[in-house]
């Protein structure tokens, strides 16, 4: 491998890394979860049926926002978050290769077993 692909490869390893992190909460997924029913929210809004203040929400937030999973669009004094949901899908294309990977080395290994 180049260095210029190994490069591109720890980088998109650790956007990865990052996605997965911030998802790998339940209160960060509940977020994830009322953002994706595609319009944006208010803190407030996020915060209704929870337990949680909306300080702690804004945590989450913001780490959902460096993942660049959401994002904060000003609408005068209101901040309003929006699902982006680019971080996931290509969280979804990488999973489905290591998933198609995994399933060509079992068949492999089926094949060497039953020979």
């Amino acid at each position: 491998m180049s260095r210029k692909n190994h490069k591109r490869e720890a980088t998109r390893g650790q956007a990865h890394a990052s996605v997965f992190a911030a998802l790998g909460d339940q209160t960060r997924l509940s977020l994830v979860s009322k953002l994706s029913r595609g319009k944006p929210h208010l803190i407030s809004q996020l915060a209704e049926g929870s337990n949680l203040t909306r300080q702690a929400i804004t945590k989450h937030l913001h780490v959902l926002q460096n993942a660049g999973i959401v994002h904060c669009v000003r609408a005068g004094r209101k901040s309003l978050f929006q699902l982006d949901p680019e971080p996931i899908g290509r969280i979804k294309k990488h999973l489905d290769l290591v998933s198609e990977q995994w399933d060509q080395a079992l068949s492999r290994l089926k094949a060497f077993v039953e020979d």
